[in-house]
């Protein structure tokens, strides 16, 4: 079995402490330990750079809510995190 090693990940420097304005973002709701097995599978499966983190907005009833922002700075990256990621499914 050959192991790819990511040059981002030996640096630590793959997931970003805060988004810059050019990653393309979503945001999703929180749930208890959704955050580990987003990171996970986005750790095991892309190889960009991105961030995961805590923001809060107004929802459409303009109430306060706290979601988790996740952002990734290759657009073609968001695309396969959307549609391949099993843990949004229940979005």
């Amino acid at each position: 079995m050959k192991i790819k090693i990511k040059e981002l990940d030996v640096l630590e420097i793959r997931r970003v402490d805060f988004c810059p304005s050019h990653f393309s973002t979503t945001n999703i709701e929180r749930r208890y330990n959704i955050e580990n097995a987003i990171v996970g599978w986005i750790d095991r499966h892309l190889s960009g750079r991105y961030y995961f983190g805590v923001n809060v907005l107004l929802n459409k009833e303009r109430n306060i809510e706290t979601v988790y922002t996740i952002g990734f700075e290759q657009p073609k990256e968001m695309s396969f995190f959307m549609l391949a990621c099993p843990h949004l499914k229940y979005q």
